[in-house]
Parts: C-alpha cells; sequence; structure tokens
C-alpha cells in the first residue's frame, strides 16, 4: 500500500487509499471453504458481525484516513505485533490452531466453493450470529474520536479547575 500511496501522490493523483484491519466476521465462508481441517472451521473469537465491517467501510470511503483499525482484537494485534511479534507468533502456534474451529466434526466431503460456487449459501451472515458483536465500541471512539477527545480535554480542565478551588480554599 505504501509504494501505491506514493506513486498516488507523486502523480499529483486525488486518489486516496485507507486501508481497514478487520476482526474476525460472522460471514458464510466458514460453511463452503474447503478445509482440511478435522473439525468445522470458525473465525477466531470474538467474532464480529458483517454490519461491523461495513459500517467501518464506509465511514473510512469518508474519512480519507490512512488506516482504520476495527475492533479491540484487531488493535490488540497490531499493536503487540508491532512491539513483540516473535510473541505473537508463539502465542498463535499454541492457540491458532484449536481457535480456527469449533467442537463438530466436519464431513471431508462436504460441498465447497473452490471449483465452483456452492448451492444454497447467500447472505451475509453465517452460522455464529449467537456468537458475534453487532457492535464494535473501539470502531465507534475511532469514528467519534473528536468528540471524545474534546469531552476528554474538557474532563481535565474541570479537574485542574476544581483541584485549584479545593486548594486555594484549604488553610495552609
Amino acid at each position: 500500500m505504501d509504494s501505491l500511496r506514493t506513486e498516488l501522490r507523486h502523480d499529483g493523483s486525488q486518489i486516496r487509499i485507507t486501508t481497514v484491519h478487520l476482526p474476525a466476521m460472522n460471514t458464510p465462508q466458514f460453511d463452503w471453504v474447503r478445509s482440511r481441517l478435522p473439525r468445522h472451521p470458525q473465525p477466531v473469537p470474538p467474532i464480529y458481525q458483517p454490519e461491523v465491517a461495513a459500517r467501518a467501510i464506509v465511514w473510512a470511503s469518508a474519512c480519507a484516513r490512512r488506516e482504520v483499525w476495527v475492533g479491540s482484537p484487531t488493535v490488540a494485534t497490531i499493536i503487540a505485533n508491532t512491539l513483540a511479534p516473535a510473541l505473537v507468533d508463539r502465542y498463535l502456534a499454541r492457540t491458532g490452531f484449536d481457535a480456527q474451529q469449533t467442537e463438530e466434526v466436519v464431513d471431508p466431503d462436504r460441498t465447497d466453493n473452490l471449483d465452483r460456487p456452492a448451492p444454497g449459501h447467500q447472505g451475509a451472515h453465517g452460522r455464529f450470529d449467537t456468537r458475534a458483536h453487532a457492535h464494535s465500541p473501539q470502531l465507534a471512539a475511532t469514528m467519534h474520536r473528536r468528540v471524545l477527545a474534546g469531552a476528554g480535554s474538557l474532563a481535565g480542565l474541570a479537574a485542574v479547575a476544581a483541584r485549584r478551588r479545593y486548594a486555594s480554599r484549604t488553610p495552609r
């Protein structure tokens, strides 16, 4: 992405590139993807509904931010991978294989979509509706960061003012 951004900027293009980093999504791909896993595939929890991704992508397309991180697991993963990538690799090697599977045994001969579309699988939601989050507080905070920063600044100023008032009334 960086090289594309650089080329566009060099050419004076008005095109902007935004990368949206998403958490695990509850999509139907886990019902029709070809899998060699012994158990039914799943997105690595915590799982989010596809509408969370849609809100993030629509917002990102309008706000012209370089990157948008969606969901606290995404933020934690990106930060951890920046600070200690080898540690993240070891953790995922230990937990990632099982985290990608349910307890349900999968039929190795089930219909998949590798060679042709799988019949009957339509829609945006997968089988994990009961476990999927419909909202991301982290995304809401990102989308309203200016309001939150303003509220935080006002709260800080109010705390400083209250402390000064208290200190001025207290005998020395």
